[in-house]
């Protein structure tokens, strides 16, 4: 937000998909300053700015800036101190723009999309000045607003508007001058800004304060403890509105920031559950939003079945105009598991028995939709196919061709993919509990008991491979083993799907230098020609992906390996402020001793947030 900002860049502020505020520029008198002071990394940045010179000609004054993100605005400070003995004129300068481009609009992905009738207008005010856009019944804004009020608004010839000031400063005196930019997202009524970035700040405090109380901190590893604190202060960041069943306003964790600060179904669901030892409030609110939103009917162009979890909720205008799927998109095998599983989850941790009577209808559609639409009953397993305007993938590693054999290969007709197994193995179990204990339905726990077990034998049957004493990555369109060694295999420990036999060889198998980088497991295991260390899901540590390895490690009673594990993240989440990234790149630490990014990582993501928690209980914190 310091600067202006390039079209197909994700910098400007974000609103329920739209970027209202495109443009941000501050000058002082014609020039843009240099930073003296960075800007450090926190809730509110800060930084001292001087105009250009030289050493034979001081700065006459000097610019202190505050800036501040809220829910659905920004808001800035300035303080112009004069370095002079005399009067002294400054002409300080703001120009703002907002151009409510959709995110999908600035993917880099070649695509484009026609906009009919679109009409973008900019309307002066008392106090700055107003930009709106509409196109049919789509209206969204954005007010850019100063206090004291600008002297003037002016044109600049690229739609953009100049806000200037001109202040009069006394002898070494001051002026302050207080901006704030409010979006009005099409369809919502979003807070008015804060006053200033002390607010924003002091709002951020209180969620942040809410979500670390009475988390027990582990004494003995500092690091560890650091990097939970960081964790839920982005927790607390990254919460986002949602409704419930019944309408009831909630909150639940958006996936990332940039391009996934919204509802995404798996990743709510697994960030619940890592936290769910701590705080249960977001799987509690997570369930009823996702609940909320279950598809009741077939929808082609939204991979949407009765029973079925969303994967991806969006607000943003090509939603709204069905240019893209993703208004409610469905396109995930695992969410529906992945809610089944943090239900019975939740309701063993609290007792919550009324949320479990609640809801008991949307939990018996999600089992119907595994057992019939999702292919456990007709095919014996959780099964997907590509999605061409979708998802090609649609477990977990989701990008093009995250699903192959180890020299690379892609798999071609349905795909059955390891990790989802597990999740459905799970699932099931988890929900016999709660018919038996909750429901009162003996016959029909009995009935999921019976299909847990059976896909327990049929999974170590097909996808065992002797040659590697590994479980296969997936099986394609003809029940032929997908081949590569991937972390996923990580999950099945976490999920209980493996014999403990298997699970120990597996988990022990995760440690060995081509998986284990010394910050993580990687995606895929070095030394397969599909390996590539800075790939998406080829090669590649997550942290959220590890959080599960390590859990199923502790699980399996592999403790060693959980702790070293969790070891190489917390020390991987220290050398960046002990803020897990989103992923890693998967090179060595042996040859590497710093972890290398990956260069297209969210900068905030709900998943590695919570990472430090769950990694807390597997090594015994909870």
């Amino acid at each position: 937000m310091r600067g202006g900002s390039a079209h197909t860049a994700p910098d400007g502020l974000f609103v329920r998909d739209a970027r209202h505020l495109s443009r941000w520029q501050l000058t002082v008198d014609g020039a843009v300053p240099e930073t003296l002071s960075p800007v450090p990394d926190g809730d509110v940045a800060r930084c001292v700015l001087v105009p250009r010179g030289g050493r034979q000609e001081p700065p006459a004054h000097t610019v202190f800036r505050e800036q501040a993100v809220a829910e659905g605005s920004f808001v800035e400070s300035l303080r112009i101190t004069s370095n002079r003995p005399v009067p002294t004129k400054v002409r300080i300068a703001v120009t703002a723009d907002a151009d409510f481009t959709d995110q999908f609009e600035l993917r880099s992905d070649h695509r484009t999309y026609a906009k009919t009738g679109a009409v973008r207008s900019r309307r002066v005010l008392d106090d700055g000045v107003e930009f709106s856009y509409r196109r049919g019944e789509w209206r969204s804004a954005t007010t850019v607003t100063g206090e004291p009020a600008p002297d003037a608004v002016e044109e600049t010839g690229t739609g953009a508007r100049r806000l200037v000031w001109s202040l009069d400063l006394e002898p070494h005196g001051s002026a302050e001058l207080a901006l704030r930019v409010t979006a009005r997202p099409h369809g919502e009524a979003y807070p008015e800004a804060p006053a200033g970035p002390a607010a924003a700040h002091a709002r951020l405090a209180a969620l942040e304060e809410e979500f670390a109380r009475e988390v027990p901190f582990p004494t003995g590893w500092p690091e560890l403890s650091a990097a939970c604190a960081r964790g839920l202060s982005d927790l607390a960041a990254l919460q986002v509105p949602a409704k419930g069943p019944d309408g009831e306003d909630l909150r639940v964790p958006a996936a990332g920031v940039p391009w996934f600060l919204t509802l995404l179904g798996r990743d709510a669901l697994l960030t619940s559950l890592f936290v769910l030892p701590y705080r249960s409030r977001p799987a509690a609110a997570t369930l009823l939003a996702l609940a909320a939103v279950q598809a009741t009917e077939v929808g082609v162009a939204a991979v949407a079945q009765p029973g079925k979890i969303v994967h991806e909720v969006r607000h943003g205008e090509l939603a709204h105009f069905e240019q893209v799927p993703y208004g409610r998109y469905y396109g995930s095998v695992d969410a529906t598991p992945l809610f089944l599983v943090l239900l019975g989850a939740y309701v063993e941790r609290t007792g919550d028995a009324v949320l479990a009577r609640r809801l008991e209808p949307h939990a018996r559609a999600a089992v119907d939709w595994m057992l019939d639409h999702g292919g456990l009953t007709s095919r014996g397993y959780l099964v997907y196919r590509a999605d061409e305007g979708g998802l090609a993938n649609q477990n977990w590693k989701d990008s093009p061709g995250a699903i192959c054999s180890g020299d690379g290969t892609r798999p071609s007709g349905p795909v059955t993919a390891a990790g989802a197994q597990g999740y459905a193995y799970d699932a099931l179990r988890r929900t016999a509990y709660l018919s038996r204990t909750v429901w009162g339905d003996e016959v029909y726990a009995t009935l999921l008991e019976q299909a847990a077990g059976d896909l327990r034998d049929r999974f170590q049957r097909d996808f065992w491979m002797a040659d590697h004493a590994f479980p296969a990555l997936a099986l394609d369109g003809d029940g032929k083993q997908v081949d590569a060694l991937a972390s996923d295999a990580g999950h099945l420990l976490w999920s209980g799907l493996l014999d403990k036999e298997y699970g120990e060889v597996v988990g022990r198998r995760l440690l060995e230098p081509d998986f284990f980088s010394g910050w993580g497991v990687r995606t895929l295991a070095a030394g397969q020609p599909a390996y590539h260390p800075l790939s998406y899901h080829r090669g590649s540590v997550w942290p959220h992906d590890n959080a599960l390895i390590a859990l199923g490690l502790a699980r399996y009673g592999l403790h060693d390996e959980a702790r070293a594990v969790a070891r190489g993240l917390v020390d991987a989440a220290g050398a960046a402020g002990h803020r897990l990234p989103e992923v890693l790149a998967g090179y060595a630490r042996t040859t590497h001793p710093e972890p290398v990014p990956y260069p297209h990582a969210c900068v905030r993501e709900s998943r590695s947030a919570a990472t430090p928690l769950a990694l807390l209980t597997a090594i015994g914190g909870a």
